[in-house]
C-alpha cells in the first residue's frame, strides 16, 4: 500500500498502553462506498487462541455499531497527535448526521480485503472478526465498574479481530 509498509504484529514496537490510552484510535468498519468511523480509547491487542488479536469495544448507539455487525472486518488506525482535534471529532460526532471523512479531510484508502483505512495514520490494524459478544452486567465482579462506566445499562459489544495485516507509515 503507498505509504505503509507491511509488518508482523510482532513488529509493531509502539507502547499499547499508550497507542490506545493517550494516543486513541479510530474504529472503522464498512467499505469505502459505506462506513463509518469512530474514536476509541478502550480495546485490546494480545495473543488469544495462537493468533494475534485486536479486540474492539462499540456501544449500540453508536452509528459504527451497524456496521461494525454487518461487515466481516474492521480497522484500528492510529495517528500522531497533530490529528487529535479529528480524533476528537470523530469521537464527538454522530455519522448519522455528519460525513466524518469529508469533514475532517482524511483522505480514505481501500485494502485489499475491501475495508477503509487512513492515508494520514501512523500504525494500522485490519482485523478479521472472529468472535462477538456484549459485556453483561450480572458478570461484573466489581459492580462500581459497571455503575461508574454504564449508568444507562448501555454495555458495549466486543469484537475480537485476527489480526490480518499490520501496516506502519513510511513517510
Amino acid at each position: 500500500m503507498n505509504g505503509f509498509k507491511s509488518i508482523t504484529p510482532f513488529d509493531i514496537t509502539d507502547n499499547v498502553f499508550k497507542l490506545l490510552d493517550r494516543d486513541w484510535m479510530l474504529v472503522t468498519a464498512g467499505s469505502p462506498d459505506q462506513c463509518n468511523t469512530m474514536t476509541a480509547s478502550w480495546g485490546h491487542l494480545g495473543i488469544l487462541w495462537n493468533l494475534p488479536i485486536a479486540i474492539a469495544y462499540i456501544r449500540p448507539q453508536r452509528y459504527t455499531y451497524r456496521f461494525a455487525n454487518e461487515n466481516r472486518d474492521y480497522t484500528l488506525c492510529f495517528f500522531e497527535n497533530k490529528y487529535r482535534e479529528i480524533l476528537e471529532f470523530c469521537g464527538t460526532k454522530s455519522g448519522r448526521t455528519h460525513d466524518k471523512i469529508k469533514e475532517t479531510g482524511l483522505h480514505p484508502l481501500e485494502t485489499d480485503r475491501g475495508n477503509v483505512i487512513f492515508k494520514e495514520a501512523s500504525l494500522v490494524l485490519e482485523c478479521e472478526k472472529i468472535y462477538v459478544d456484549n459485556l453483561k452486567k450480572e458478570n461484573f465482579l466489581v459492580p462500581d465498574i459497571a455503575e461508574k462506566n454504564y449508568p444507562f445499562d448501555d454495555f458495549h459489544r466486543f469484537y475480537m479481530g485476527r489480526i490480518c495485516n499490520v501496516w506502519i507509515k513510511t513517510r
